[in-house]
């Protein structure tokens, strides 16, 4: 296939889909990662779509977001596994809440089995997904329905959260920096976000490896109040999101990586790599306990001198 070629099916995808991950396309078209990305980097400089990290959309900047028809065809195995690992975090009779988003939608499917628990949402897709649940009390907020996502936003969600005490919150979004935190690009989504945050002593963000690096118009959950994030491997030649990934432990949110589909596909699920999680051993500054960061490795070496020196003191004496 000629590029002209390549990249009009490029093209038609993104505009069919309004979001493709270059996987998806590289399979598409039948040719690497590499020749797709420099193929969307084309495109881009004509002003025809928009660059993100491991896909591609259509153009509209900081204020664009996909309707939910598009979110659900994107990195769909690696919203799985994530899912997987975060019903691991949620235990039996616990009380929580659930933001609206294809990759808390998983979530919720895998709630359904945790007895005694209560989840609060302000989206359709989450409650439906509980809905037959017979062991699962489903507590929806109020609010006006924004189709896009069917997600319920304004101020009546956002009075129906005043008061509320949860556990955790999980919450996903369009974009995660360690900068800015998480964000999307509609306001009233984002103020929603924000009151749901604010019911929760713990914040537990969900977004795949794509939208690291990605910056959108309003910040919904600043860096400093994420206590985890659970994200799937990057790619090998992803070095900006593997980049963020470092820059959110420095500044101590615990971070969960689930298992991926390797770069090269066609490994399905069976492709997965084992689940890590960063290093805990120091207490995070100024924050509550369980909020945890790695311990610079000087201080690490710094006490091993001292308990060696400590040691041969003590043989001496003997």
């Amino acid at each position: 296939m000629f590029a002209a070629e390549r990249r009009q099916l490029i093209l038609e995808m993104v505009r069919a889909n309004g979001a493709v991950s270059l996987r998806e396309l590289a399979r598409v078209v039948q040719t690497s990662e590499v020749t797709v990305r420099r193929d969307v980097r084309a495109l881009e400089a004509e002003g025809l779509l928009d660059r993100r990290h491991g896909g591609a959309v259509l153009p509209g900047g900081f204020t664009r977001e996909s309707g939910f028809p598009q979110k659900s065809h994107l990195a769909t195995a690696e919203k799985t596994a994530i899912a997987d690992v975060a019903a691991g975090l949620v235990e039996e009779g616990e009380a929580i809440v659930v933001g609206a988003g294809t990759t808390t939608q998983e979530l919720a499917r895998r709630l359904a089995r945790v007895p005694g628990l209560t989840v609060v949402t302000n989206s359709l897709l989450v409650a439906q997904a509980l809905a037959h649940a017979n062991r699962v009390e489903v507590v929806m907020t109020g609010g006006t329905l924004r189709g896009s996502n069917y997600a319920l936003v304004g101020s009546g969600a956002e009075q129906s959260l005043q008061g509320l005490r949860v556990s955790r919150a999980f919450l996903s979004g369009s974009g995660l920096t360690a900068e800015r935190g998480l964000s999307t690009s509609n306001m009233l989504s984002a103020s929603v976000d924000r009151a749901l945050v604010q019911a929760a002593a713990e914040v537990v963000v969900l977004a795949d490896h794509t939208k690291l690096g990605t910056d959108t118009m309003f910040q919904t959950v600043p860096t400093d109040v994420i206590t985890r994030l659970v994200t799937d491997e990057p790619p090998a030649h992803d070095d900006r999101a593997s980049t963020e990934l470092q820059a959110l432990a420095d500044q101590g949110v615990q971070i969960t990586v689930a298992g991926g589909v390797a770069s090269g596909g066609g490994e399905g699920m069976a492709g997965r790599r084992p689940r890590r999680e960063s290093p805990l051993p120091v207490q995070r500054r100024g924050a509550p306990s369980g909020q945890l960061r790695p311990a610079p490795a000087g201080v690490l070496e710094q006490q091993a001198g001292e308990r060696e020196r400590a040691r041969v003191a003590d043989m001496r004496r003997r």
